[in-house]
């Protein structure tokens, strides 16, 4: 493979034990608040040039079955290289990136895809904490194949009900690849943030108690012992890690939490309730003071 050596697995990295923090499921609570959908639009080769044009809110699962391929991102910057991948692989992009795709003219390579929409778009706490580009060869990942298999089985054949169940196998292989992310994140190139949070034996625990009770107060002395940590351990740990404070972060879950509600129709009043703000007028106020915009104007900005 080529030049994104940032987001592309090391081979070494296969041998990797998962972590402790996998006594904990990291992920359900995550993809709950935070729903991923996929929508298949394409299965068998690919020949030339074809261009994946930049949407909002539309992101990309391709998986390349057999042959070789060459990535272009003609608006990437320095993140985003040309990328030479000649092994079955597993090709993501979290969020809106025009790219194309360079097969050979003849024999081609064979794909299946589909576009992914996750909720909150680069506001989902999943998509903002993956880098622009992720590229996970197939044998990587233990326990993929048979999803895989079933995939294939469904997209190499039209039946009853084979979009509808071609676009759940996606997720289901969505999900295999997060969970292999968040025991892998260095391989991707994560280096801070979120991912490499939940991939720390200590720190994913008071994470995952964390995103399944925002409407709880979360002091750091709370954290700390979810963690099993000292206070000031907790909270240096906690900063070098993922760039920032216990009680920015708890802060900026409830409001990104707010703004999936919000979308999503509840009222303002019902959403302060459910995450613990006193009044409405305070969830406005930190909402304010996050998105740079009341809650109305912001969802009018959202359309």
């Amino acid at each position: 493979m080529g030049a994104m050596e940032s987001t592309i697995l090391n081979p070494s990295s296969k041998t990797a034990r998962p972590s402790s923090s996998e006594a904990v499921d990291r992920l359900s609570t995550l993809l709950d608040r935070f729903h991923v959908r996929a929508s298949l639009f394409h299965a068998g080769p690919l020949c030339g040039r074809t261009s994946f044009e930049c949407q909002p809110d539309r992101a990309f699962l391709h998986v390349l079955r057999r042959g070789r391929l060459q990535i272009e991102h003609p608006q990437g910057g320095p993140a985003l290289k040309r990328v030479v991948v000649d092994t079955p692989t597993l090709v993501l992009y979290p969020r809106a990136v025009h790219h194309a795709f360079v097969n050979p003219p003849r024999e081609g390579s064979d794909f299946t895809c589909a576009t992914l929409h996750f909720a909150g778009g680069d506001r989902n706490p999943i998509v903002a904490a993956l880098p622009p580009l992720v590229l996970v060869p197939l044998d990587a990942t233990p326990g993929l194949r048979p999803a895989l298999d079933l995939l294939f089985a469904e997209t190499d054949r039209m039946r009853c009900g084979s979009r509808l169940l071609a676009d759940r196998l996606f997720e289901v292989v969505l999900i295999q690849l997060l969970r292999w992310i968040l025991d892998h994140p260095q391989a991707v190139g994560v280096r801070s943030g979120l991912v490499m949070a939940l991939n720390h034996p200590r720190l994913a625990r008071a994470l995952v108690a964390l995103h399944a009770a925002p409407q709880d107060d979360w002091p750091l002395a709370r954290m700390a012992a979810e963690a099993g940590m000292s206070r000031s351990a907790f909270a240096e740990t906690f900063k070098t890690i993922t760039g920032t404070t216990p009680a920015a972060y708890v802060t900026d879950w409830k409001l990104t939490v707010a703004s999936t509600l919000l979308r999503a129709g509840q009222p303002q009043k019902l959403v302060a309730a459910e995450l613990g703000f006193s009044t409405a007028s305070s969830l406005s106020r930190a909402f304010k003071q996050r998105f740079a915009a009341s809650p109305r104007k912001w969802l009018a900005a959202q359309g």
